[in-house]
């Protein structure tokens, strides 16, 4: 088995999720005691938000740059960011190691592929959706990608910062984003990714019309292959 190299932090509860769902996924897998290796380094969200809110994206990368070497010289074989919005600096983080990153971008989009859908809604956070770095990610491999309306960026960034990241899981807030599935759908998505972690706290698939692509999920279930191959 592999050890799956974990950066951490971007919050705590994405990093629990990931934690949990790897070593529920290994004891599936393979049964008995087993659990998975990792090592983790886990950043201050504080730190990272403080600096992406400035625009000081080198002051991110450098943080995520010592983490992700901390945690290869802890002897991972290869390399996960806990988050989707700090996939901003996945490449300078890349060039930072000599493991492979596992870029969260290229594991949704093949899921997504192989589900045969072709046009792809992303829900996340503001920056994320508003940006395109991970959009264009998702793009480079031949899908068409929509977000929602720039007027409902600043409410699903507050279901996410104000509620999710401290485990806060609302019906109303669920609603909310169902309705934004909803008009994703009309717009013509055959798809919807949960962009966030912490969104998979709150929508499943039972909740929408179209096929949901959790991000998490689908990371986890590649690194698992990768670590167990």
């Amino acid at each position: 088995m592999q050890t799956i190299g974990l950066i951490g932090g971007m919050s705590w509860e994405s990093s629990a999720l990931y934690y949990e769902a790897l070593n529920r996924g290994v004891e599936e897998r393979l049964g008995g005691f087993h659990s998975a290796r990792t090592t983790m380094t886990s950043v201050d969200f504080a730190e990272v938000t403080a600096l992406q809110e400035a625009e000081d994206w080198d002051g991110v990368a450098a943080v995520l740059r010592d983490a992700a070497i901390s945690v290869e010289r802890a002897g991972a074989d290869f390399l996960m960011l806990c988050t989707t919005t700090f996939h901003r600096v996945a490449e300078q983080v890349q060039d930072a190691v000599g493991i492979p990153l596992l870029h969260l971008g290229d594991v949704v989009a093949e899921a997504c592929k192989a589900e045969g859908v072709e046009t792809v809604a992303l829900l996340g956070t503001k920056f994320a959706m508003s940006r395109t770095f991970f959009t264009d990610r998702i793009a480079s491999h031949g899908l068409g990608v929509l977000v929602p309306d720039a007027g409902r960026h600043d409410e699903l960034n507050a279901i996410i910062y104000d509620e999710l990241v401290h485990g806060k899981v609302l019906d109303d807030s669920r609603r909310a984003v169902v309705d934004m599935i909803s008009e994703l759908w009309d717009a013509g998505a055959g798809g919807v990714i949960l962009g966030c972690a912490e969104l998979e706290l709150l929508v499943r698939q039972a909740d929408s019309e179209i096929p949901v692509f959790p991000c998490t999920s689908l990371h986890v279930a590649t690194a698992l292959d990768r670590a167990l191959a």
